[in-house]
């Protein structure tokens, strides 16, 4: 309780005092002079696309896995209903596909686009100068800001630093008042990245990294993990944080050691909910991710997680080539619960590079059910009553949140016997029972064991109890008298086997950035609490 009105108070005063700030009485203060000599001291580490700039200049941008052809007329005058691509094109990360542009036409086409945005968005507005935006967007032009000058006239050279130093300006007024943690944390590493490119003195550079430190420490748990529980979240600020690491090391090895040392650990929590796939799991608001980006930042670190464990409230089973990642639904603090779902004992389950199990993802961007795909029912989870073990209100002060029912989940690891234990008391409240569920690994993986228990806290308890099995794309379910049998995508075939409970197969979806919808498969088991109090599954690879 103490924790949510502290969350409240400090939410209306720091809004209240940026609403202040950025009233167009005070704004014109930001406007700088333009005149701040910048080098482009930060380096990209991201891959670039050759074929990427070819299609912007004719007019077609894939920009958060969604193409968008405007018939070529600038991308910022047009309306398109997707937040993520929206929000793709305005933060700039774009510009380094034009970091090895062949002709001045390439170049000046980069340039053009970053004018046309200053004419129409230069600007404050409440979406497009976001603290976590405009912060993604400096770096970006910092990261290439030899791209945007050379072959500039000095006019447009002016108009380009002075909207820069405008929006620097903004970030130094605002960062202090950002609501949104992560959004803070972003501004802060923005921050560093100017007084690096700004020749400015090594103790103010050391001030700014000291200051993005302790935001840290407030934010990242100590397995590594950030405290939204987002492998999205995680690979955003890994990407920002590279980039500062790279450029300290150059003059501050000191400070540059300093944030080595906390990115491997985000690191190695990063790896810890990734699966055999490659991507991490689809939990709290993440979905499918680039996956050139996702390479990129693991290839910055050789810190790897291939044990089973536990890291951030979640659970890791590896054994042979299978890998289970699972989450206890440990529900974070208000302030970064903002995407949080509620996936309590949900899993996902690979077999080297193929996906077996998993969870729907995320709705997509601008969809009007979105809070459905952060209840249970969207993950390879039991629910009862189709409600999940914790809630997410859609008024009051914590709209959009998700909030904790009952005590805290708890997962366990056991790595002897490879397995995993968690426990979800948010149902012991409405219908008198905690779900216990089992995971193990068997026959060097080729065995997936579970067992979902109802411990009873009372004579009488009630709900129809639910366990649902998101399946991968493509895979083909065939149903016999006794078994399922479930042929991959990869031509590969698990038999699944069930006991306790009645089974059926419904449609499901996996949530695809780059298509939408996938269309797919979920098993199905449902009992009586009453009349249950374990129900058996198993998952086995048959082999030739």
């Amino acid at each position: 309780m103490a924790h949510s009105l502290r969350f409240l108070a400090r939410r209306a005063l720091l809004s209240a005092a940026d609403h202040l700030v950025t009233n167009p009485l005070v704004r014109w203060t930001w406007t700088g002079p333009g005149n701040e000599d910048l080098m482009g001291a930060l380096s990209e580490f991201r891959p670039t696309d050759r074929e990427t700039v070819l299609e912007m200049m004719q007019g077609r941008y894939l920009l958060a896995s969604k193409l968008v052809d405007t018939h070529g007329v600038s991308p910022f005058s047009i309306e398109v209903e997707h937040s993520d691509w929206q929000e793709d094109l305005q933060a700039f990360a774009w510009l380094r596909h034009f970091r090895d542009a062949r002709t001045d036409e390439e170049r000046r086409f980069a340039r053009t686009l970053t004018l046309d945005w200053i004419g129409r968005e230069g600007q404050f507005d409440r979406d497009t100068w976001g603290p976590s935006l405009t912060a993604r967007r400096v770096l970006n032009w910092l990261r290439h800001y030899n791209i945007l000058l050379e072959g500039s006239t000095p006019e447009q050279s002016q108009q380009i630093t002075r909207s820069l130093a405008t929006q620097i300006s903004s970030l130094r007024l605002r960062g202090v008042l950002a609501t949104d943690p992560v959004d803070a944390l972003l501004v802060a590493i923005a921050l560093v990245g100017v007084a690096l490119c700004s020749d400015r003195p090594d103790t103010e550079v050391e001030a700014r990294v000291r200051h993005v430190m302790r935001l840290l420490d407030e934010q990242i748990d100590e397995d590594g993990l950030h405290r939204t529980r987002s492998a999205r979240t995680q690979i955003q600020l890994l990407v920002e944080l590279i980039t500062i690491k790279l450029a300290l090391r150059r003059d501050h090895e000191p400070l540059a050691a300093e944030v080595e040392e906390l990115t491997e650990s985000m690191h190695r929590a990063l790896d810890a909910i990734s699966l055999g796939t490659g991507e991490p799991a689809y939990f709290n608001g993440t979905g499918q991710m680039p996956h050139d980006q996702i390479v990129a930042v693991q290839a910055q670190s050789p810190t790897r997680a291939r044990e089973t464990g536990t890291a951030g409230g979640y659970g890791r089973l590896v054994t042979g080539r299978s890998i289970v990642v699972a989450d206890s639904g440990l529900v974070p603090d208000p302030s970064f619960a903002k995407n949080a779902h509620a996936s309590a004992l949900a899993f996902e389950f690979s077999h080297g590079r193929d996906l077996v199990v998993c969870n729907c993802g995320p709705a997509p961007s601008g969809y009007e059910d979105e809070l459905l795909f952060r209840q249970g029912i969207a993950h390879s989870a039991p629910t009862i009553n189709a409600l999940s073990a914790a809630a997410i209100p859609t008024t009051g002060p914590f709209a959009g949140r998700l909030v904790p029912l009952g005590r805290p989940s708890e997962v366990e690891a056991r790595s002897a016997d490879d397995t995993l234990i968690i426990s979800a008391h948010g149902y012991a409240e409405r219908f008198g029972v905690t779900i216990e569920r089992h995971l193990t690994l068997l026959a060097e993986g080729k065995t997936l064991v579970g067992q979902d228990r109802f411990i009873r806290h009372r004579q009488r308890v009630s709900g129809a109890a639910t366990i649902r099995f998101h399946l991968a794309y493509q895979t083909e379910v065939q149903m016999t008298d006794d078994l399922v049998r479930l042929r991959l995508g990869s031509g590969a075939v698990w038999t699944f086997l069930w006991e306790g409970a009645e089974m059926r197969v419904e449609d499901s979806v996996r949530q695809s950035a780059y298509f939408g919808f996938h269309r797919t498969k979920q098993l199905v088991l449902e009992v009586l609490v009453a009349d249950a109090s374990e129900v058996s599954w198993i998952f086995t690879l048959e082999e030739n």
